[in-house]
């Protein structure tokens, strides 16, 4: 019995760090790609959803000097990034922000961040009642090549 209750504690830490909620809103699988000596920007990149609907309006990191939602897409036949103000979260539905589509961009990095390394992230939503609500998580820092979205989150 003992060991069960081990097993289940270990598991339950090991799902908080991977797993963030706060009110509605569950925020997975968060992940920084890494970056060489030098680079002054990289992505993060997680699954979040809110049950209720809700936005992404900001996020901050002490591991950089300015921190922005982006979002990559074609125009044109050219793909583009633009820094947007929020980021729509549909009642219920899982939303990626994943290389090559919306992410979170972090800027005027003060160090080289390696794989290995976690970087805390502070997210900024707002719910349907216009309350800013905040999620602190802490993301993993993947080898600097690393394209694969979260694991196990769905593509929308």
């Amino acid at each position: 019995m003992k060991a069960r209750r081990l097993i289940l504690a270990s598991a339950l830490l090991a799902l908080s760090a991977t797993t963030a909620f706060a009110g509605d809103i569950e925020v997975k699988a968060p992940w920084v790609r890494g970056t060489v000596a030098g680079q002054t920007a990289t992505g993060a990149f997680l699954e979040v959803t809110s049950k209720s609907g809700a936005a992404l309006v900001g996020a901050a990191s002490p591991v950089a000097g300015v921190t922005e939602i982006h979002e990559m897409k074609m125009d044109g036949g050219v793909m583009k990034m633009r820094a947007i103000s929020r980021l729509d979260l549909p009642a219920g539905k899982p939303v990626l922000l994943g290389p090559g589509g919306y992410h979170v961009m972090l800027m005027d990095l003060k160090q080289t961040i390696k794989p290995g390394d976690t970087v805390p992230l502070t997210l900024q939503f707002e719910g349907k009642d216009k309350k800013p609500e905040m999620i602190e998580v802490v993301a993993e820092v993947r080898d600097l090549t690393s394209k694969s979205p979260a694991p196990n989150a769905h593509q929308h």
